[in-house]
């Protein structure tokens, strides 16, 4: 899980006005950042199939916003991309 601190410097970094905390380029930085996390669990934990399972579900999420943030908002999506380090 994100710690507090962590989450709200995501929110600072990607946020597109004072009152932002959910548009779909914050989403994407966050579950980014859940998703390095449990991949660093499981290098430890090879048979934890659960959080396996978790990890996919987030993964699929993430590619869906990004989707999304290509159809609507190309420059956005762009700068999302570069600045998490993302390809496609």
């Amino acid at each position: 899980m994100l710690a507090k601190d962590k989450k709200k410097k995501v929110i600072e970094k990607f946020k597109q006005h004072p009152q932002d905390t959910g548009s779909a380029s914050i989403q994407v930085a966050l579950l980014s950042e859940r998703i390095k996390y449990l991949t660093d669990h499981l290098k430890q934990h090879k048979k934890d199939f659960h959080t396996r399972r978790g990890l996919l579900a987030l993964v699929g999420r993430r590619r869906r916003l990004l989707d999304y943030l290509k159809k609507h908002d190309v420059g956005n999506y762009e700068e999302v991309l570069k600045e998490l380090d993302l390809k496609k």
